[in-house]
């Protein structure tokens, strides 16, 4: 079953009343200036500490706005999201708080500290199901739970809702600076796409993705959405072989530039940012900081601010982190 309360691209206007309704359940995220990295490149970098977040995303955003939405006739019928990560998790969250059952799938493959932190925030409003060896066949099984059951599908960046509430990361951001550059990193592109709708035209929105999931940049390349056959699923915050329709629209008009970045220096990335600020972030998470290598000469004496997406990774792999930075 679907559910959507906004059926249109939301207006500014819109997105503000998002916010309004989001305080008190999300955090309002620090906006850090980084010393170190202002020194490496000549400019005033930023950080938006998403990371910070209850959930270490910002998918709690767009999660708790649709969730909350719902309408109370309808809430009996329970939700369903199929995630192995940071979806999963704001799904959950928004769930307990609001009372709703949550059935949320997840290939089996999915690290056990994922799984947990997913019963964690759902607590008893969460039934998890391990299916398949991969997220399409969690997938496959999430859309045929909903058909058996009514339940309403929440869908993870696709959906104008939950881009209305990534949208507010942005906002947030306004109110404190309004940068020359913003670099986000790009998955399914619901952060994008809520960047793109409120952004002045002042300021360049760039889209970071992994090198190994180029999704958005081939996609923009060929005009249509198109679907990868194969990526590489390590940046598991932002691997997607197909963009959202939506956001990709939304991105096509509001994208200044798509950079893909290796997994090498995302490792290298993700090792500096522990060192310089003992920051501990997710692969995804450090797709924008690593961006800005690539545009070192446009943003000298450049406003920048990079958007740390999400910190749900487990320091245990930071040996693997090393050893991928170091080949």
């Amino acid at each position: 079953m679907e559910f959507n309360k906004l059926k249109h691209v939301p207006s500014v206007t819109e997105i503000k009343q998002v916010a309004e309704q989001l305080k008190g359940v999300i955090s309002e995220t620090p906006l850090e200036y980084s010393a170190s990295l202002s020194a490496r490149y000549g400019a005033k970098i930023y950080l938006k500490r998403e990371d910070l977040q209850v959930v270490r995303s910002y998918k709690i955003r767009g999660a708790y706005h649709k969730i909350s939405n719902i309408p109370l006739e309808l809430r009996s019928k329970g939700v369903v999201a199929a995630s192995a990560g940071n979806h999963a998790q704001g799904v959950a969250l928004a769930c307990a708080l609001l009372d709703i059952q949550a059935h949320i799938f997840m290939p089996k493959s999915t690290p056990l500290q994922k799984v947990e932190a997913v019963r964690f925030f759902g607590k008893e409003k969460v039934r998890i199901y391990l299916v398949g060896e991969t997220y399409d066949e969690a997938f496959a099984a999430s859309r045929k739970f909903c058909e058996t059951n009514g339940a309403i599908y929440i869908p993870p960046f696709d959906d104008f809702d939950i881009i209305a509430g990534q949208a507010t990361v942005t906002l947030e951001i306004l109110a404190a600076q309004v940068p020359d550059f913003l670099f986000v990193a790009i998955g399914g592109g619901g952060l994008a796409a809520g960047a793109a709708l409120v952004l002045p035209s002042s300021t360049s929105l760039i889209g970071v993705e992994p090198a190994g999931a180029p999704s958005m940049q081939q996609s923009l390349a060929a005009s249509e959405v198109l679907v990868l056959p194969e990526i590489d699923r390590f940046v598991d915050g932002a691997s997607v072989k197909q963009v959202g329709l939506k956001t990709f629209s939304i991105c096509q008009q509001g994208l200044s530039r798509m950079l893909t970045v290796s997994k090498k220096d995302l490792c290298q990335t993700m090792l500096d940012l522990y060192a310089l600020k003992s920051m501990i972030v997710e692969p995804a998470g450090a797709l924008s900081v690593a961006g800005l290598a690539q545009m070192a000469d446009e943003i000298k004496g450049k406003t920048v601010v990079c958007v740390i997406s999400g910190g749900n990774f487990d320091p245990k792999r930071f040996p693997e982190i090393k050893l991928l930075a170091s080949s």
